[in-house]
């Protein structure tokens, strides 16, 4: 037989066996790509928005509320009884010192002070008559013309003259006073309120309400009250400036600056009933943004802190460990930083401890934060922006 015949066969089972391994081995990779568990998605980012950790100076002050009030404030009075003549202001003007606000009927007491001026005239001509005779009874004792008893009963009269003419002076500058009380004028500049009698009207010394008031408001006070706590920090604030205290003083409800001021006064003692201590402060006032009556919003500088650190307020967390804030590092990931919180006043928080100058804190979107998370900022220029608010 042809030996092709032979090795046919064997042809066909080396294919067959190559065709089995192959399956095999594809079997083989089919099955442990099918084991082969997937790989663990990677833990997403949280949206947060940081902010940065600034060193600058600030200011440290207390707080509290305060009332308006007139630097000085006068009820004009008649002084003396009279019907009023004459009004010389107009209601709500501003006045000087020294203006005529109004007049009284002045003819009784012109008549009192001629009264005064004659009765002045006639004892002086006494008095100069008495002079005459007591330089001739001088003269006449040297002659024996006459006695002693004589010459001193004329000195007397003379003494008696005088005297008598010095209480007609004390009458007449009476008199001129009280002549002068009818005119009636502004002791202090400010502003007069309401007229509270019309002319025509007899007025009197004891009358209570008087004819206008008078505030002085330009400067204008503020009275303001503070904690007894803060106390000893205002006492040793006003040791160590030599110049007054600064005060500020704000609307309610309000951020607006409406007067910067300084310090008048630190009350003599603390009110015990209510635990504060009363203070006022001195502003100028020519724009009258300041009227009495108001309430506002009251800080007393006690110094600066310079070059704090500080980050805004929304940025300190709190626990039952203390405060904290998330730090974010370069690669955005946060980590759960222990600090300490000077102080918080205007939304920024003053650090002492736990932080440093260009640091990242996480300001919004904590509440889905953990040590170890990657954060993505949610707007790219709030970092900058509300690390720059803290100036």
């Amino acid at each position: 037989m042809n030996s092709a015949f032979f090795q046919r066969p064997r042809t066909l089972l080396a294919a067959a066996a190559l065709l089995v391994l192959a399956g095999a081995a594809a079997l083989s990779l089919d099955h442990k790509a099918f084991s082969a568990k997937p790989p663990a998605p990677a833990a997403p980012s949280v949206q947060a928005t940081t902010a940065l950790v600034k060193q600058q100076d600030m200011p440290i002050y207390q707080a509290g509320v305060g009332t308006v009030t007139a630097l000085a404030s006068v009820t004009v009075k008649a002084r003396i009884d009279g019907q009023l003549d004459q009004v010389g202001f107009i209601e709500g003007q501003d006045v000087k010192a020294g203006q005529m606000l109004a007049r009284l009927d002045p003819r009784t007491l012109q008549a009192q002070l001629q009264q005064a001026q004659a009765q002045k005239a006639r004892d002086q001509a006494q008095l100069g008559n008495a002079r005459l005779d007591l330089q001739r009874y001088s003269t006449l004792i040297t002659q024996d013309a006459a006695t002693q008893q004589q010459l001193d009963t004329q000195k007397a009269l003379v003494a008696q003259l005088d005297a008598a003419v010095k209480t007609d002076d004390a009458q007449i500058n009476y008199a001129q006073v009280q002549l002068s009380f009818t005119n009636i004028t502004a002791p202090i500049s400010g502003r007069v309120g309401a007229r509270l009698v019309d002319p025509g009207n007899i007025v009197h010394a004891a009358d209570a309400n008087g004819l206008v008031v008078i505030n002085q408001i330009d400067p204008i006070a503020v009275v303001f009250s503070l904690p007894e706590e803060g106390f000893q920090a205002i006492n040793r604030a006003l040791h160590a400036s030599r110049q007054p205290l600064a005060v500020l003083v704000y609307p309610r409800g309000s951020t607006q600056v409406l007067g910067r001021g300084k310090l008048i006064l630190l009350n003599n003692q603390i009110d015990t009933s209510t635990g504060t201590v009363q203070l006022k402060g001195s502003f100028e006032n020519a724009a009258h943004a300041l009227w009495p009556g108001q309430y506002v919003n009251v800080r007393l500088v006690l110094g600066t802190r310079a070059q704090a650190l500080t980050i805004p307020a929304a940025a300190v967390q709190r626990s039952q460990n203390g405060t904290y804030a998330y730090t974010v590092g370069a690669d955005n990931t946060v980590q759960n930083q222990p600090i300490d919180v000077a102080q918080i006043q205007d939304g920024i928080a003053i650090i002492d401890k736990g932080l440093s100058a260009g640091q990242r804190v996480v300001v919004d979107g904590q509440y889905k934060l953990k040590s170890g998370v990657k954060i993505v900022e949610t707007n790219p220029g709030n970092a900058k922006a509300a690390g720059g608010a803290s100036q």
